[in-house]
């Protein structure tokens, strides 16, 4: 196995965190570093071990160090996990969720108040 594949597979590994994550970076390494407490201490540990990998795999006489059969392995861990979570919503999306519920609830109190004065006789 060359290089390529082991970088492909660290791309793909911060491509999912930055979607799943909302992890911002250039890289598998930038992104492990300032989000890398998202993720369980089993996932986080494989993600640096795939870093590592890519890492060496970018000296020819370091990629035959490389173990392939344990960065595959840390590559299926952190994928499994990040494909099973769900994306972030955009910060748009939470703040008109929020919105609707204000305003759903200010709804709610004025039929109410309504209906209490109709019941009391002032409407």
């Amino acid at each position: 196995m060359t290089g390529v594949p082991l970088q492909q597979m660290a791309d793909r590994v911060a491509g999912l965190m930055e979607e799943r994550l909302s992890i911002k970076g250039t890289g598998l390494a930038e992104k492990l570093q300032k989000g890398g407490r998202a993720l369980p201490r089993r996932v986080r540990a494989a993600a640096e071990a795939l870093r590592a990998g890519a890492d060496m795999a970018q000296n020819p006489k370091l990629l035959l160090q490389v173990d392939q059969q344990a960065v595959s392995a840390a590559y299926d861990t952190c994928v499994r996990h990040l494909s099973a979570l769900k994306p972030k919503r955009p910060k748009q999306s939470v703040a008109a969720a929020v919105a609707g519920a204000v305003g759903f609830s200010l709804l709610s109190v004025a039929v109410i108040v309504v209906a209490v004065l109709v019941w009391r006789g002032f409407i």
